[in-house]
């Protein structure tokens, strides 16, 4: 088996760990693969590993802890494997070590002068290239990114927020603009949209209201997810804008639809003083803008729009609403019968492959919630993660409600071991990743 050169993505580098550990569910347990496991992890400590590769490092000491917690419950089986795994995450980052060394000498030994003398010069290491100040985050858990966005000619802030699947004040926030700010085309924003896959299907769509995000799955995979506009928080005795949850199945697709207008809102529009109308042909004045997938809820559509800047908010009549140019590439994609199911959850947990712990809080728009805190502190709890978790950090995401996924692992000193002095509660369930719903 081939390892990572230090040359390797994150990414690449995630493949292989995880490549890895469902090769250990079908390898039988080794004797003394817990004298292997430490003696290799002590060798590491003693060479420039947790320097050029901490964060391979914190990951390989996260695994060797849960290992010696199994080890110390008598729990032989699991404790195998996850030596197992720290032997195996050891020998990639000794192996990137190697070929980090190798790397050097050869570009020394490509600048030495056919002279005697060696200028200090030339033996100065060229300057690192630039990299993504956001770093990677490789998971098959959370889908968006940290990045920037460089605008365009006709970008307004809701504009782009619509785009990225943010909101606006988190556009401001991270980016120093104030309320009435105006953007220049070429202009770059800082922005975050990391999500937590919500709920995992087969084959189908799943809408999170609170998140306002639709998530497309085939044979087990997430394709796609779009940012999406919901029905308003409006509920009284005389409306009810709110989307409804429950399962449905996609019934037609209309290209250059016509939009019947429902009687609520022609009652709407007669009080508005506005010209009653009760159906509106194709073309540029069709709020259902060119595409309209039908679902099996009454009354509930998933269509572009002829309002971009909609997207990402709670502003339908209870339709679900997708911009102009990801519709155009979504339609073809679903068929007639394709199943989905719309749900409700403005609070999200996953642990990453590498044992990072992320949380994701939004704010409960059509109150369906009674204590979001109590919620996500279920969610910690119901992992048993309560002593991996930075409770500081915990209280900030649910404080500030903004619907980003957020790293709230206890931050642990690689030189001591991540969880030296935590009790048998930390040790994470056998799989290292995990998401609750």
């Amino acid at each position: 088996m081939k390892f990572p050169s230090n040359q390797s993505t994150p990414c690449r580098r995630l493949s292989f760990y995880l490549l890895v550990a469902l090769i250990l569910y079908a390898v039988p347990a080794v004797a003394d693969v817990r004298q292997d496991a430490e003696a290799a992890v002590s060798v590491l400590h003693q060479t420039v590993a947790a320097q050029q590769f901490s964060d391979d490092m914190k990951s390989l000491e996260l695994v060797f802890e849960v290992a010696r917690r199994y080890f110390s419950n008598k729990d032989s089986e699991n404790a195998d494997r996850f030596y197992l795994l720290a032997l195996q995450k050891s020998h990639v980052i000794d192996s990137m070590l190697r070929n980090s060394r190798v790397a050097v000498e050869t570009k020394v030994a490509v600048l030495q002068p056919p002279s005697d003398q060696i200028s200090e010069s030339e033996l100065e290491p060229e300057p690192e290239p630039s990299v993504n100040q956001f770093g990677d985050l490789s998971s098959d858990r959370i889908v968006g990114s940290r990045g920037v966005y460089t605008t365009e000619r006709s970008d307004t802030v809701r504009l782009v927020a619509a785009k990225l699947g943010v909101t606006p004040q988190h556009l401001r926030s991270m980016n120093g603009l104030g309320a009435k700010a105006t953007l220049k085309k070429g202009q770059q924003l800082v922005y975050n949209n990391r999500k937590i896959i919500p709920q995992q299907v087969k084959n189908g769509i799943i809408i999170n209201i609170p998140d306002r995000t639709l998530y497309y799955f085939q044979q087990g995979a997430l394709v796609t997810s779009l940012p999406v506009a919901l029905g308003s928080v409006t509920k009284n005795d005389k409306y009810v804008w709110q989307t409804p949850v429950g399962k449905f199945k996609i019934t037609a697709k209309v290209k250059d639809p016509t939009w019947t207008v429902p009687p609520s809102i022609q009652t709407q529009m007669e009080e508005h003083g506005k010209e009653v109308v009760t159906s509106v042909p194709p073309g540029p004045e069709n709020p259902l803008g060119k595409y309209a997938i039908r679902t099996s809820i009454p009354g509930i559509l998933i269509h572009s729009t002829t309002m971009p800047s909609s997207i990402y908010s709670f502003s339908s009549h209870g339709c679900i609403r997708l911009s102009p140019n990801q519709m155009k590439e979504f339609f073809p994609q679903i068929k007639v019968n394709t199943r989905g199911e719309i749900i409700y959850k403005p609070v999200k947990l996953a642990v990453t492959e590498d044992g990072r712990i992320f949380l994701e809080v939004h704010r409960d728009a059509y109150n369906k919630r009674t204590n979001l805190v109590m919620e996500a502190r279920h969610m910690v709890e119901k992992l048993k993660l309560t002593e991996l978790v930075d409770w500081d950090k915990f209280k900030a995401v649910v404080k500030q409600k903004s619907g980003v996924a957020e790293d709230i692992t206890l931050k642990v000193s690689v030189a001591t071991g991540p969880i030296a002095q935590l009790g048998e509660a930390a040790a994470p369930r056998p799989f290292m990743s995990a998401t609750v719903n």
